[in-house]
């Protein structure tokens, strides 16, 4: 065999060299393309590169905390995320690390006014500082996960009326101090034409400080808006590519803003919620809601907001306990959705009024129409809740709350809820007396967006609810319930699950007064059933379970079949009595006049 000259064997084993140096890279190239797909397709995979054992992210982040590896979605981690603040050590003063304040007994009358005029103790707010520092509720795990730096920037839109100083002034600070930098645009404050001194000038003033770099600012409405139709304005003002809208009484919690940016930045049409922790009305404890484990938001058939234990076919559908879940709907104070797919989805229904029935209408245009709503573990934000019975301002006009809060209510179910709005009436007879308005425009939305039926979801979102909530019965009889020819009627006293029903003069407004006999034995208010407890009358959550109540009309009396008993009153005391034609306190009235509400516009 003859021999290869040694040039020509040089050339050979370089070429062997090349080839075998160009197979490799092709193998490594399509390795790391393979490690990149998965990351995308399982946004929540620690990034691994084939033979290099990067499962520990911290050999590879800088001093500066910034991965150099930069996630396309969150990543879970074994080091402290990229976002992730510093830890802050305490320091001394009221309200600090969220514990509670006390007053004395010389400060009452202080207190006992400001309660009357804000709704909440804001002198206890007073004396809390602006910056101060708040309990961190997250999971454990929370403080791990590593989200994509290129987020959308945020537009934090608060709309105030005549909203206490500290309480707005520590919302706007705890948002600032507790934002990335880069991902806050703005914070635009909607004043809804409110008349307190320190909410003008004074105001102007303070947001216009260095301190907070040009990024605060107001808008003022020259009228009384209302909060729905003042958030629209606040969005229409704001320039960011995300919309966040929070109440003018909230404290937001660690590294809360990036993980509600994620989702939306993975889907443009992902709306998404934070979870609200309680700010104690009287003394501004920050602590978790009920005993702090995860819920979801929903409703009754009366349209009352509900929390819901997270369903375990929406646990199944997460890898990690801290990752996003699917909710039916929102709270509607705190939340945040693309700017763009929010006026695609036309706002709000202007033709709401002020407060109400606007969080369930977003919810169910945000699923119907074609997004999806989320709520997020490791994004909190604590809130304070009114003093119930201590709103601080009516509606415009002296128009009645109550009465609007209908009026908003029937223009959602009308709208929005198909065959099931049977339901809603069955729960609420006396809003077939309420007037709408004009729908055409809603209609015309929905006819034209293709967006899904109610049914669908109800089946394929919302489940669960009609395991705590079953479908009202149809009602046989409904209204006051008045003693015949008296001037007292039944009234649940405000009570439920086990509270005794009582009586009190007749106001002809419904509810608390609105009584229900239903098809199947009922005898209900709101959510609430009748029964007999030794000799009285009780009230607990309605259940699919048969009642034996009925109305005899030629007696006049309502009795329980199973025992008969006839309700009596007597005094101001209702009790269970063999029934007995001759008395008159046995004899009751159920109208179902229409109900004296206040005129709407």
């Amino acid at each position: 065999m003859p021999r290869l000259k040694p040039r020509k064997c040089m050339i050979t084993v370089a070429a062997c060299v090349v080839i075998v140096f160009i197979v490799r890279t092709f193998t490594m190239i399509q390795e790391v393309s393979s490690d990149i797909r998965a990351l995308a397709s399982d946004g929540h995979r620690i990034y691994k590169r084939k033979g290099a054992q990067l499962s520990d992210l911290g050999s590879d982040i800088d001093d500066g905390r910034q991965p150099k590896f930069k996630p396309l979605k969150p990543v879970l981690g074994k080091t402290l995320g990229n976002y992730e603040p510093k830890v802050i050590n305490p320091v001394p003063g009221p309200g600090e690390g969220g514990k509670p304040v006390t007053t004395s007994n010389a400060e009452k009358r202080d207190v006992d006014r400001l309660i009357n005029e804000y709704g909440f103790n804001q002198f206890v707010s007073d004396k809390i500082s602006l910056d101060r520092n708040i309990p961190d509720l997250r999971k454990d795990q929370c403080k791990y996960w590593h989200y994509p730096e290129k987020l959308p920037t945020t537009s934090v839109i608060i709309v105030f009326h005549n909203e206490g100083w500290s309480t707005l002034m520590r919302t706007v600070h705890s948002v600032f101090n507790r934002s990335p930098a880069h991902l806050l645009k703005e914070i635009v404050l909607v004043d809804d034409f409110s008349t307190k001194a320190h909410l003008k000038q004074k105001l102007d003033d303070y947001i216009k400080e260095p301190k907070f770099l040009g990024k605060v600012k107001i808008h003022r409405n020259s009228r009384r808006e209302g909060l729905i139709r003042a958030r629209i304005i606040g969005a229409r003002h704001a320039t960011a590519e995300v919309l966040l809208w929070l109440d003018a009484h909230c404290e937001a919690g660690y590294n809360w803003l990036p993980p509600l940016l994620a989702p939306i930045a993975e889907n443009r049409t992902t709306a998404v919620c934070p979870i609200v922790d309680v700010i104690d009305n009287m003394q501004f404890r920050v602590h978790p809601q009920g005993s702090g484990d995860l819920d979801r938001g929903g409703f009754d058939w009366s349209l009352y907001w509900k929390h819901f234990p997270l369903p375990q076919f929406e646990k199944d559908r997460r890898k990690y306990p801290t990752e996003p879940y699917r909710s039916p709907a929102m709270a509607g104070g705190l939340f945040a959705m693309d700017r763009e797919f929010f006026f695609e989805l036309g706002a709000y229904d202007e033709g709401l009024e002020i407060w109400g029935g606007e969080n369930f209408e977003l919810s169910f245009k945000i699923w119907m129409c074609g997004g999806s709503l989320l709520w997020v573990p490791c994004s909190r934000v604590g809130h304070v809740y009114r003093i119930l019975g201590k709103v601080p301002y009516g509606a415009p006009n002296g128009t009645s709350m109550l009465g609007l809060s209908d009026r908003n209510l029937r223009r959602v179910v009308e709208v929005w809820m198909d065959e099931y709005k049977e339901y809603f009436y069955r729960s609420k007879p006396e809003s077939v007396f309420v007037p709408t308005g004009d729908l055409e425009k809603q209609l015309e939305f929905r006819r034209t967006h293709n967006c899904k039926s109610f049914d669908w979801f109800m089946k394929e979102v919302a489940p669960d609810i009609t395991s705590k909530y079953p479908f009202p019965p149809e009602n046989v009889k409904w209204g006051e319930v008045r003693a015949k020819g008296g001037v007292k009627c039944i009234d649940s006293m405000g009570q439920k699950d086990g509270g005794k029903v009582g009586v009190s003069y007749c106001h002809g407004a419904g509810g608390n007064q609105l009584f229900k006999l239903t098809s199947d034995g009922q005898f209900r208010v709101n959510e609430q059933c009748a029964y007999e407890s030794s000799g009285e009358v009780h009230l607990k959550r309605c259940t699919a379970t048969k009642y034996q109540w009925k109305f005899d009309e030629e007696t006049s009396a309502i009795y329980l079949a199973d025992i008969k008993k006839c309700i009596e009153l007597n005094g101001n005391t209702l009790t269970l009595a063999p029934c007995d034609s001759k008395k008159t306190n046995q004899q009751w009235e159920i109208t179902n006049q229409k109900l004296r509400l206040a005129k709407l516009a």
